[in-house]
């Protein structure tokens, strides 16, 4: 893959202020920039997924905001200016406008986003 922007990588979910751009990268992973707007929880889209959880490993970092995550181990916060690991089996919940960019293993991502897509209205 050539680099490219942020805008440069398709839309592959969008709907109520979310939006999701994946694009593979190589190594088997895909790179994702995410829109979270406040208010965002992502709990009844995960709904019929094991632990109604996304079960896709993340590696990011928030470029703004602060989000909730729920795991089975309890709920910790995130912000800003923090890299992160989210092991599978979270929850998230955007408490602010949030932006993330994060690497996925791509067939991971690809079932998850499956499911979200197949929960949308209409």
């Amino acid at each position: 893959m050539t680099s490219r922007t942020r805008n440069d990588v398709p839309v592959v979910l969008e709907g109520d202020g979310v939006e999701l751009r994946i694009e593979p990268i190589g190594g088997g992973l895909s790179v994702g920039y995410v829109t979270l707007p406040k208010g965002t929880d992502m709990g009844p889209a995960l709904k019929g997924l094991p632990d109604d959880a996304c079960q896709c490993p993340h590696w990011g970092y928030m470029l703004k905001g602060r989000l909730r995550m729920l795991t089975a181990e309890g709920e910790r916060f995130y912000e800003a200016g923090e890299a992160y690991y989210w092991a599978p089996g979270h929850v998230p919940t955007a408490l602010e406008d949030c932006e993330l960019v994060e690497f996925s293993p791509t067939e991971d991502f690809r079932t998850v986003i499956d499911h979200v897509t197949a929960q949308a209205p209409g």
